[in-house]
């Protein structure tokens, strides 16, 4: 026995000799063949040569980060500047605006009372100068001034003085009654000065014209006599306005009471007929009298902002600007704010006045200017940390990457050691136990006493059950690494259910239950797929039922998908119609979750799923029992790998709990379904579908030329069962009449109208009519036919019906035991009939055309390197008579298999020391290539080979790999065939006919 260590299957030194070994041919074959680059190694080659190592881009992305976080903060800054600067734009056209605007408001103010003064003075001129006597007098002009006060806001008070010559000096002042007096200097003038100088009074001296005042406003009726022309300021105003015909205006000055600085405003008042492109000197001699207007200036502005409503937001500033910079409004506070200039006209092209703006508080932070500057540079940020985070998720997915190919790798390696330990340990499991089963079955063969037969047979079963169970175990480890394959070979569906009704026939006699098989006539004969894996699935789904079914029955049905989705809707469940009477799970239940029999394909009547070729053929195989049914809380995982109903269902009825899973892996592989319907207490159905191909040449056909046109009643009160007899009886070509009632059918018996060859009965039946069959025994004798009816009771094994029948010592009636197969119904109406065919049948089924004449005499090679193996195929194979000679080496096997010599077929052991099998049929091969040579070139003549003209011996692999690799790496090497260990004798046997057939 080899002996394998356990840390070999997780040593990783071997897997990396190995993977490199893989590695540096496969480097070779790219520095061979460089433009047959495959895109994954394309996409590496690129990646290593043009991309720079992980440390140079680790750090190239620091700097690059950091740039662009630079960047964002250089940009952030202009942004701000640009909004900061923008904003103060804004704020500065504002404040023009606004500045502007109370400019010409003040302009426009100004105007309006100068229009009145304009007025007042053509006032005077008509009803003063053009009447006579004048119609104005003080106090006309007092109180009139006073009233339409109101049209001039803008003027505390207005005065009027006369032109008078010198020579009309006496006239003038006898006519007034006052003398004209001198004007006071600017300083002492009672209309700037203080009240109380206003009482000192001067003859105004000789000159050659004056300009007292006549008329004056209450407010300012002290100025009255005072001569205009006796000022400087006043003097230089007069000589203006007369020789410009305009209003002109006076240096700001203090007022009297308000001691607010104000402004004079004077007008010359023309004669009436002075034209109006008069010329300076016209004016001058045209002119009759002066009107002057005095404007308070504060006042005026501030009743201008008041009447604006944002008047405290900006400070406001009036400067006469002639001479120098005069402050006329406002206060002298200046600062680095923003200010605005805007220019007054006030219609006096001599003098020049501004007003000054500025806001009053200082400008607010740019609250949108930092947000806008910090929100962009924290998406900056915020970009770079993306591009951050991407580049490292990037890394890790590289790193993850590398790690997850090296993972492969391993993992790789490992799936490789994975299937060489299955296969080793296979082979060292199988090894053993094809010695204890060989060995076994050639003691069965010995005289043995009923105890020491007992023994044996437990023995077989326990090693059978141990093989089951290493296959299943292998099937999962195929099905997990994806290398499970299926075969497409013909085969007949019918026959493999017959085989499997044999297999299990035990079982069910033990237990008691009725086993029954129906396959629809429109399923072909033959068909083409994996009929091991086919004849696995059912046994699987059979197993189970005979594990958890103490009674009833266990019945097996194959339809075609269209014929069952035809009679959907019309299919009754009857349970009391069922083939043992007892209530079963409705299988059409198990058929909702699968795909085709969804409710929408049902109510459409077809289906995209089912195939259209007329070669594909869509089955629906369904697995019924009475048994205990599956509890609804396990009914969720029935298909799960190692899983029981309950942990004590493997200790009571034994198995692994894969053997419904690797049912559903293998269903996938035929492109179909599986489902289940169970119900507690009363029964489990499992159905499945599979897609095959149809084959048009029969395998073996059942219908034997001496039953054709046989008719056969078949009398069974349960319909279920009379159709699985009726089914078997067709197959052998027998026409079927079906009855319930032998009452009903007697009559067209005896009066001819039926004719018919054979009677079978059931058991149930019969029992039921017991009192009825004496009677038709009698009948049967005195029909008027050449041939009697033979009669057949259909009984199951564990009954006694031999002697209880009625009437069976009268009348001869032949017993078949159920459950029924062509084979074995076809050999006992053959028995009946007197037309049994003895050589091909034994032990009540149909055996291998002569098998004994085939091997008997052959000269035969085992070669293995275990002695019990050569034992128990030498044993195996001397039993029929074949002559046997055992070697235990693949050297031996050379030596001894060099042609010429005078074996007809070997068997080879794979796994040997020093030359293994693979390698010894390789030399094999190789000599008798070498040798045919020689014969067709003539070097050696055919006697000296006994006349062999082309050597080609048999050689059959024998081992307990059952690998497909293995079988694989067997037909490569040269081998004709291949048998897995243990194997049994029929194997054996059919594998060694087969090749001796070919040789004959």
């Amino acid at each position: 026995m080899l002996e394998i260590p356990m840390t070999w299957f997780s040593n990783a030194e071997v897997m990396e000799k190995k993977t490199s070994l893989i590695t540096s041919s496969k480097s070779n074959l790219w520095v061979e063949l460089p433009e047959k680059f495959s895109q994954k190694g394309w996409r590496s080659h690129l990646y290593n040569h043009y991309f720079p190592s992980k440390v140079v881009r680790e750090t190239w992305w620091w700097k690059l980060l950091f740039l662009w976080v630079v960047a964002g903060f250089v940009g952030s800054l202009w942004i701000f500047l640009l909004m900061n600067s923008q904003a103060i734009d804004k704020r500065r056209e504002i404040l023009a605006n606004m500045c502007d605007e109370r400019a010409r408001m003040l302009q426009d103010q100004f105007n309006v009372s100068m229009n009145h003064l304009q007025a007042l003075a053509i006032l005077v001129s008509t009803f003063h100068h053009a009447k006579e006597p004048s119609a104005i007098d003080q106090m006309t002009f007092a109180r009139y001034a006073e009233r339409t006060a109101f049209e001039r806001p803008l003027t505390s008070g207005v005065a009027y003085a006369v032109k008078v010559l010198h020579s009309e000096r006496e006239q003038f002042e006898k006519k007034q009654g006052w003398i004209i007096k001198k004007m006071y200097s600017s300083k002492q003038s009672p209309v700037r000065g203080d009240k109380a100088v206003a009482e000192i009074q001067e003859a105004s001296p000789d000159a050659e014209e004056y300009a007292p005042v006549i008329f004056a406003q209450d407010t300012y009726k002290h100025v009255v006599s005072l001569d205009m022309l006796s000022g400087n300021e006043d003097r230089e105003n007069i000589l203006r306005a007369r020789e410009s015909g305009k209003g002109v205006l006076t240096a700001p000055f203090q007022l009297l009471k308000s001691n607010r600085l104000g402004v004079i405003l004077t007008y010359a008042v023309y004669k009436p007929e002075l034209p109006s492109n008069a010329t300076p000197a016209q004016r001058i001699q045209a002119v009759i009298g002066y009107l002057g207007g005095i404007f308070d200036v504060e006042a005026l502005v501030d009743k201008l902002l008041h009447q604006l409503a944002c008047k405290q937001s900006i400070m406001v500033n009036v400067y006469d600007t002639t001479n120098g910079q005069i402050s006329m409004y406002g206060s002298n506070v200046t600062g680095n704010n923003i200010y605005h200039n805007s220019s007054l006209n006030f219609g006096d092209p001599v003098r020049k006045h501004e007003m000054h703006c500025r806001y009053k508080q200082k400008s607010p932070l740019p609250w949108l200017a930092i947000t806008t500057s910090i929100g962009t540079f924290v998406i900056v940020l915020l970009i770079g940390y993306i591009f951050h985070a991407t580049v490292n998720r990037i890394a890790k997915v590289e790193d993850d990457y590398r790690e997850m190919m090296e993972l492969k790798k391993r993992a790789e390696a490992a799936d490789v050691a994975k299937s060489q330990f299955l296969a080793t340990v296979s082979h060292e499991i199988r090894t053993p136990m094809n010695g204890v089963l060989g060995m076994l079955q050639m003691l069965v063969d010995t005289d043995l006493d009923i105890t020491q037969q007992d023994y044996v047979r437990t023995a077989q079963a326990s090693g059978k059950a141990l093989v089951s169970l290493i296959n299943e175990v292998l099937d999962q480890a195929k099905i997990e690494s994806g290398k499970l394959e299926l075969e497409a070979v013909p085969f007949d569906l019918r026959a493999v259910l017959d085989d499997i009704m044999s297999l299990f026939c035990g079982k069910a006699q033990e237990s008691g239950l009725e086993l029954a098989v129906y396959v629809s006539d429109q399923v072909p004969e033959t068909l083409i797929g994996d009929a091991g894996r086919m004849r696995q699935i059912i046994t699987n789904l059979m197993g189970n039922s005979i594990k958890f079914t103490e009674k009833g029955h266990i019945y097996v049905t194959v339809h075609l998908v269209e014929e069952v989705l035809d009679s959907l809707e019309t299919e009754i469940a009857e349970y009391s119609n069922t083939v043992s009477g007892f209530p079963v799970a409705d299988r059409r239940h198990s058929w909702k979750n699968l795909k085709m029999f969804s409710l929408e394909l049902c109510s459409s009547g077809q289906s995209s799923l089912l195939t259209t070729s007329s070669d594909l053929i869509n089955l629906i195989i369904s697995v019924e029992d009475t048994g205990v049914g599956i509890p609804l809380e396990a009914q969720s995982r029935m298909f799960t790998p190692f899983m029981q109903v309950r942990p004590s269902i493997s200790r009571i009825h034994g198995g692994t709990g894969i053997g419904l899973s690797i049912s559903k892996c293998l269903v996938g592989l035929m492109r179909g379904e599986i489902g289940f319907v169970s119900i507690p207490q009363i029964g489990s159905t499992f159905t499945f579908t599979a897609v095959l191909t149809r084959a048009y040449a029969n395998i073996k056909n059942y219908k034997v030329s001496e039953f054709q046109g046989m008719t056969a009643l078949v009398v069974d009160h349960r319909s279920s069962r009379a159709k699985v007899t009726k089914y078997h009886l067709q197959r052998l070509g027998i026409h079927a009449e079906l009855s319930k009632d032998l009452i009903q059918v007697l009559p067209r018996i005896i009066n001819g109208a039926l004719l018919v060859k054979l009677v079978l009965i059931d058991e149930e039946t019969w029992i039921k009519e017991a009192d009825f069959y004496p009677h038709f025994i009698s009948e049967l004798r005195n029909v008027d036919q050449p041939d009697i009816p033979k009669l057949f009771v259909l009984a199951n094994p564990t009954s006694s019906i031999k002697s209880s029948l009625p009437g069976s010592k009268e009348y001869n009636s032949t017993i078949i035991m159920k459950p029924l197969r062509a084979s074995m119904l076809q050999v006992s109406l053959q028995r009946a009939l007197g037309s049994e065919d003895k050589e091909n049948y034994r032990n009540g089924a149909l055996s291998s055309p002569s098998l004994h004449s085939l091997i008997h005499g052959k000269q035969i090679l085992v070669v293995d390197d275990n002695i019990v193996n050569l034992r128990v195929a030498s044993g195996a194979l001397k039993k029929y008579g074949a002559k046997v000679t055992c070697v235990d080496g693949g050297e031996k096997a050379i030596m001894m298999l060099k042609p010429p010599h005078s074996f007809d077929a070997c068997f080879m052991d794979i796994q040997m020391p020093e030359i293994d099998g693979f390698e010894a049929t390789r030399r094999i091969r190789e000599l008798e290539a070498d040798l045919n040579d020689r014969i067709k070139q003539g070097e050696v003549s055919s006697e000296t080979c006994r006349d062999f003209l082309h050597w080609d011996i048999p050689i059959l692999a024998m081992t307990a790999d059952v690998i497909q690799a293995t079988q694989e790496e067997c037909l490569k090497s040269g081998m004709d065939g291949y048998v897995s260990k243990p194997f049994e004798e029929e194997q054996l046997y059919r594998e060694v006919a087969r090749f001796f057939k070919k040789i004959k």
